[in-house]
């Protein structure tokens, strides 16, 4: 009569079929494990997100009006000193440099941000558009034109934010009442004052947009 298997024999020793089976439940079990932990590994990559640069200087490639622009900046450097500095467009202006007064004002895809305070880095890319880009063809925007036949400029400091702020608006709401244009220039700081000057540019620029 045959005895049944047991993992011991009758000397209280492993039988070898016992061994070979508890051997191969391990290495199934060490597989599974394995897999699990590969599985594991790869999520974490995906949640990690892009590879970590810096401290030094990298490459970065910015669409400002228009145009491509690759260069080396390091990671804390903001958008509105890219700007100013490797890219020379010294229209935008810093004033604070914490985004409360908004001379730096650029758009990004269309949008007023304060340049001052988003990395350079973190644009990706978004297109920019600086005071620079905003005349088409050696024609000043109606905005700017607007600006000047209604002196709503002094030292001219605020300027170039102002007019981009009131451009977005444009595209926003083509026809703007007073109260949505002194919404959309709330967050400009201009000590001289000219804000009044402002609504009316934009009513102006807003009907010579109409024909």
């Amino acid at each position: 009569m045959r005895r049944s298997v047991n993992m011991e024999d009758s000397r209280g020793r492993i039988s070898r079929r016992s061994f070979l089976r508890g051997t191969g439940a391990a290495a199934a079990g060490a597989a599974a494990l394995e897999t699990a932990l590969a599985s594991v590994a790869e999520a974490a990559a995906d949640v990690a997100g892009p590879r970590v640069v810096g401290p030094d200087a990298a490459p970065i490639t910015l669409r400002v009006n228009g145009a491509t622009r690759t260069i080396m900046v390091e990671p804390r450097t903001t958008l509105a000193e890219v700007l100013r500095g490797p890219l020379d467009l010294t229209g935008t202006k810093i004033g604070c440099d914490r985004g409360a007064c908004s001379a730096c004002t650029v758009l990004l895809e269309g949008a007023p941000v304060a340049s001052c305070s988003i990395l350079a880095i973190d644009v990706g890319d978004r297109a920019i558009t600086t005071i620079e880009g905003l005349a088409r063809d050696g024609v000043l925007h109606p905005v700017q034109a607007a600006f000047i036949a209604h002196d709503a400029l002094q030292c001219g400091f605020c300027t170039p934010g102002l007019v981009l702020s009131c451009a977005a608006l444009l595209e926003r709401i083509p026809n703007p009442t007073e109260a949505e244009i002194k919404a959309a220039i709330s967050g400009h700081l201009c000590r001289c004052g000219v804000y009044p000057h402002v609504v009316e540019a934009v009513l102006a620029a807003a009907q010579a947009r109409r024909g």
